[in-house]
């Protein structure tokens, strides 16, 4: 990828949730101008999430989840109805398709499929936009609205995706639902100016892809350029070399997490250390929580059960990080016996009850609230969750030297 390109990991994610053949597939065509999601009479005709990324005038990056109907039936749409459950935790808007309930006798009227995904929704503190598609081929489109409007305490809107109506008052609508704090955080925070020297130091082992950075890397190096800082980049086995041709310290280094030990015991006294994991561990996530979390550590057994957790899926390489180094560390300091699972991706268990600590990684993959998501089930749970370079840290015993 190039350092210009906007990861769908920092995007705002905006998914569309309704009933089968409620038009979410012709909306996010008619919002992103393009034959992004099959369109068929059939009802279940999206089976999977289908993504979007785009640019919104006013917001910017965005990306648009067009889910499976979440009334589906059967065995297959059990399973895509799991598909739009787990799209709830990386949704930053919900745009919610209605229908109109009129059917019931108001006084003995059910909970809709829309009642329970506008609940869950609010659970999970994300903003939605109601909206009534189809007006097109609607009769009296204001009572239905006025029925929803009373149902929901909103009032929809009035949408044909098939003719483009109402698709400039959605985009309004996302704007002003935007989340207060979207696009504010940053991976370096306030621990570095403008004119401060920054050195990278980055080993390139076998996880590196040949020829090109990791992504944390290279989203790290474009923040320090548009901050205007100076930038000094090497391996770690050339650290010392560096260190000896710059003209000062370096204000701050950054290091990948699995050569902390390494890079802390040859830095200069007064530069500042931190890993490219700790910083997207508050880039992405809760890191007062991971560094609180990380406490747990010490209460750990041969007993006792521990998750690592990775954004992405990749078979495991020699001296994984994930798979091979962390485990070493903590079999190292807890003993042999420590029984240490493994999950990649979406599967992160609804129940982490028989852990006594989740350890996740940087989460570069991810957007924020996918990480908070998870981070929130932890806690609910009474379950401590750290991330990679906090844990490595403190196993290595400089965590209160670390900056974040």
């Amino acid at each position: 990828m190039s350092l210009t390109d906007t990861p769908n990991a920092n995007r705002l994610h905006i998914a569309l949730f309704g009933k089968r053949n409620s038009g979410k597939s012709s909306l996010i065509n008619a919002l992103t101008g393009q034959d992004t999601a099959i369109v068929s009479d059939t009802p279940g005709t999206t089976t999977d999430l289908v993504s979007k990324a785009m640019e919104i005038q006013g917001i910017g990056p965005c990306l648009f989840m067009d889910t499976p109907g979440f009334d589906d039936e059967g065995e297959l749409g059990e399973m895509r109805i799991a598909r739009t459950l787990k799209a709830i935790e990386k949704t930053d808007i919900a745009l919610l398709l209605c229908e109109d309930d009129s059917t019931s006798c108001e006084n003995e009227r059910l909970e809709s499929p829309e009642d329970e995904m506008l609940k869950l929704l609010k659970e999970k503190n994300i903003p939605v936009i109601p909206i009534l598609n189809k007006i097109d081929i609607r009769e009296n489109t204001d009572a239905v609205a006025a029925r929803i409007e009373l149902q929901y305490n909103r009032r929809p809107l009035l949408v044909s995706a098939k003719e483009g109506t109402g698709i400039e008052e959605i985009r309004q609508a996302i704007l002003e639902k935007l989340p207060s704090d979207f696009g504010q955080q940053s991976i370096t925070g306030e621990l570095v100016a403008e004119n401060d020297l920054v050195l990278l130091v980055m080993p390139q082992d076998i996880q590196a892809p040949k020829g090109r950075l990791i992504l944390p890397q290279v989203q790290t190096i474009r923040e320090l350029l548009d901050k205007k800082c100076l930038v000094m980049t090497c391996t770690t086995d050339k650290l010392p070399e560096t260190l000896q041709a710059l003209a000062r310290p370096p204000k701050l280094i950054i290091t990948d997490s699995q050569v902390f030990k390494t890079v802390y015991e040859q830095k200069p006294e007064e530069s500042k250390l931190t890993s490219f994991s700790v910083l997207f561990a508050g880039y992405k996530g809760d890191i007062h929580y991971y560094v609180e979390s990380a406490a747990a550590i010490e209460s750990l057994t041969e007993s006792s059960r521990v998750l690592i957790a990775e954004a992405c899926t990749h078979a495991p390489l020699f001296e994984d990080i994930g798979r091979v180094k962390l485990p070493r560390l903590l079999r190292k300091r807890i003993g042999e016996k420590l029984q240490i699972d493994m999950v990649g991706g979406t599967d992160f268990p609804q129940d982490l009850t028989p852990y006594s600590l989740v350890i996740h990684c940087g989460a570069c993959m991810f957007n924020r609230k996918y990480v908070l998501s998870r981070i929130d089930r932890a806690w609910k749970q009474h379950i401590p969750m750290t991330n990679y370079g906090v844990a490595i840290a403190y196993l290595n015993g400089i965590l209160e030297q670390i900056e974040y």
